[in-house]
């Protein structure tokens, strides 16, 4: 088991906050759990805790970004997006201002803490957002790639994160490229569209599927916005049935995504594989993903059932 995607990006702002002098780190009291932690230890006068007043922190982010510096803002996802969408809709995407949200402990392997913590809106709530990016990278590599990226970009956007560790996809030295989905297992016929930690689900899926010669074609799609339309038509029209999964409810996030390219570009068949539009318990996180159908196990049986 590799490190927390939240781990990743403690360790890269830390490194990122010495490195430019415009970064500067708010979180909302909850530095130790972000990894915020991280960036506070090594430069101290570039580091902001806000307290438990979330929209008080975007707040402060959009008024360092109007005066040129980059603001990293950290809490958990359902407090840095949901607790405040409005303003970051007014007071960050609406004047186009740089700042970057990071929410970790998304999805429901916050597990323990239970449902009020469980975001599984969150990617559809950033997503409608316009000049709002988006990106869920699925591993540490991936985390720290994008989190260097989004710090040289002049666009506000949101990075997904989460709690649990999970298993390594790439490597330390891999090259990305955020502007193209990228293809971690050619299969032939069936493929999924997967996001996040339900990356890793998809490949243990994919060795589950391959032992009754289901050759499953796992695609990573880490940018949610902007995305890669013509890759993801490519792999539309290169098989012949379409899943995603994704940890999050199906409505409004990578399934819709997907859906709605397939509509304008190859209208097909797309089943989405996620939160049926419901809430977990408060639980140890493999337990969740196993009752929700969201481990690899769980995956492999709902894709052969929608075959």
């Amino acid at each position: 088991m590799g490190k927390a995607t939240r781990e990743a990006y403690g360790e890269k702002l830390a490194e990122l906050v010495l490195e430019n002098e415009r970064i500067v780190v708010l979180d909302a009291d909850l530095a130790g759990s972000t990894k915020t932690a991280c960036a506070k230890k090594v430069c101290p006068n570039r580091f902001f805790d806000m307290g438990i007043a979330e929209a008080d922190m975007i707040g402060h982010a959009a008024g360092l970004a109007a005066s040129g510096f980059v603001p990293f803002a950290s809490s958990f996802s359902m407090f840095c997006v949901g607790r405040v969408w409005e303003q970051i809709r007014n007071s960050v995407a609406y004047p186009k201002l740089n700042v970057k949200v990071v929410g970790t402990h998304s999805g429901i392997t916050v597990g323990e803490d239970g449902v009020s913590h469980q975001a599984i809106e969150d990617i559809a709530l950033a997503r409608v957002i316009p000049g709002f990016e988006v990106y869920v990278p699925c591993d540490a590599a991936q985390t720290k790639a994008v989190i260097e990226y989004v710090s040289k970009t002049n666009m506000p956007c949101y990075v997904r994160l989460g709690r649990s560790g999970v298993d390594d996809v790439y490597s330390e030295d891999h090259v990305f490229d955020f502007t193209k989905v990228h293809t971690v297992r050619k299969g032939k016929g069936v493929a999924v569209f997967a996001c996040g930690l339900m990356v890793q689900s998809c490949l243990k899926a994919a060795e589950i599927l391959a032992e009754d010669g289901i050759d499953l074609t796992v695609v990573d799609v880490c940018a949610i916005k902007p995305c890669d339309e013509a890759g993801i038509v490519e792999v539309l029209k290169s098989h012949d049935m379409i899943f995603t999964a994704e940890e999050h409810n199906v409505f409004g996030g990578l399934g819709g995504l997907i859906s709605e390219i397939a509509c304008e570009a190859h209208p097909c068949k797309i089943h989405k594989i996620g939160m049926k539009d419901c809430y977990a318990e408060s639980a140890a996180a493999n337990l969740l993903l196993e009752a929700y159908g969201l481990d690899g196990a769980g995956i492999a049986k709902e894709i052969k059932e929608n075959l």
